[in-house]
């Protein structure tokens, strides 16, 4: 859906222009498109290169009503989408909503993606041990995030915050008690992105290549032959957590 901030969200989380942002006021309209529209960058810090990529879906729903939480649309997107990649759904512009309308809208998500069988990262099935599975289920319980973008600094109390000015005051994004971006942030970056690009490459891909292989018929048929079909989550595991994954997974903990 349009104008919810998806491309500001980006640039946050990444400290970076990654995706162009239509100035304040200024109306541009949403190309009609069924094209995906995709932009790489490489981001470096400390020394550290990640390749990113993202991909757009310009006007992708806008003329279906969304009044009632997932729509038809969204569930069977998702159900295809959890299948092919890793999905951490969001809240976006979270300060539009009240704390108890908040709450309420994340219970609504939960139940609809547990009715439709939406599974999520973190997936249950890939938590490792009794530590991986107490902290997975309370970042399970906050999914979706509620977050808000921004990407401009503002002064407050003395010190430059990165937040968004409404007449009401400064909503600061890297506040918890304005909003749930850090969570998302250290869950993508710092503490599980190791996992995800684990799941991605052992699991999700895997899968897509024995089904490309079994539909292109490369699969040579003789004795011994057998028909490959992709590997449940639970048939597949992922490198164990190393010691820097750890703490940064206890400093995760410590804000839920």
């Amino acid at each position: 859906q349009s104008g919810l901030g998806k491309s500001t969200m980006v640039n946050t989380l990444f400290k970076s222009k990654v995706w162009k942002t239509t100035l304040p006021g200024l109306v541009v309209p949403i190309p009609q498109t069924l094209q995906l529209h995709s932009v790489t960058h490489v981001i470096e810090e400390k020394g550290v290169k990640l390749k990113l990529t993202v991909t757009d879906t310009p006007g992708f729903g806008d003329q279906i009503n969304n009044d009632k939480c997932l729509r038809p649309l969204d569930i069977e997107f998702l159900q295809r989408l959890c299948r092919t990649v890793n999905v951490v759904p969001v809240i976006a512009r979270a300060d539009s909503l009240t704390m108890e309308e908040r709450d309420a809208f994340r219970r609504r998500i939960q139940q609809n993606m547990r009715a439709h069988c939406i599974d999520v990262y973190p997936q249950k099935c890939f938590d490792e041990d009794i530590n991986d599975r107490i902290l997975n289920s309370k970042i399970r319980d906050r999914i979706p995030f509620a977050v808000v973008g921004a990407d401009r600094e503002h002064l407050v109390n003395g010190r430059c915050v990165l937040g968004r000015k409404t007449k009401w005051g400064i909503i600061e994004v890297e506040n918890m008690a304005h909003c749930e971006f850090p969570l998302l942030r250290d869950l993508l970056i710092r503490s599980h992105l190791q996992d995800l690009k684990d799941i991605t490459h052992n699991v999700h891909y895997e899968n897509y290549r024995v089904i490309r292989l079994n539909e292109s018929h490369l699969l040579p048929r003789g004795p011994g032959w057998v028909n490959l079909a992709p590997a449940s989550p639970g048939q597949l595991t992922t490198p164990g957590p190393v010691k820097a994954r750890r703490r940064a997974r206890d400093d995760l903990e410590d804000r839920l």
